[in-house]
């Protein structure tokens, strides 16, 4: 198995926005962490405890459809090395399997069950993943912010100028209402 250089750049296409939250796959996790998905699910199951439903919960089948859907499709583009390594362990589930997906506290949580080097450089860099879409999605925020006050600005001033062109249309067509005086002697 190929294991996914744990970087940032690397995992920011493994998050995937589920239910509201942005999470990680525990196939995703596994390939990450080098061990089968089924060994780090029996890890989790042996301390379950530590892992409430805001912290890991399991795909609905409409869910899993959906996300093999948008994986298919994205691996048949070729997008990068990650996605066919993840894609090729997912392949061998098997329909009934029905992946869980861990919440950025649910991978924190990780740490404390799986305790070997990789899954602390792993874990470190999940945790900067993170933090990194977090920023993006705040800037995205304050940029939305900044675009919506641009328009209300040019939209007064807008305003003005199209009051200015209703005024010359209604002026324009008072003019070719009123009756024209007739040309020559009266």
């Amino acid at each position: 198995m190929t294991k996914i250089v744990p970087k940032p750049e690397n995992l920011a296409t493994l998050v995937l926005a589920i239910r509201g939250e942005r999470v990680l796959l525990d196939t995703d996790l596994a390939a990450l962490y080098g061990v089968e998905a089924r060994a780090l699910n029996q890890a989790v199951a042996r301390n379950r405890i530590r892992f409430p439903d805001d912290f890991m919960f399991q795909l609905t089948v409409q869910e899993y459809a959906q996300i093999r859907s948008r994986l298919v499709t994205a691996s048949g583009k070729n997008d990068s090395d990650s996605s066919q390594v993840v894609m090729s362990s997912r392949k061998h589930r098997g329909i009934a399997y029905r992946p869980y997906a861990f919440t950025e506290q649910g991978v924190a949580m990780l740490s404390s069950v799986l305790r070997s080097p990789r899954a602390v450089e792993v874990n470190i860099a999940i945790m900067r993943t993170f933090v990194q879409l977090r920023r993006l999605m705040d800037s995205n925020r304050d940029l939305a912010r900044k675009i919506e006050a641009m328009e209300m600005k040019y939209d007064e001033q807008f305003a003005a100028v199209f009051d200015a062109i209703k005024q010359l249309i209604a002026d324009d067509q008072a003019h070719k209402a009123k009756p024209k005086r007739a040309i020559g002697f009266l």
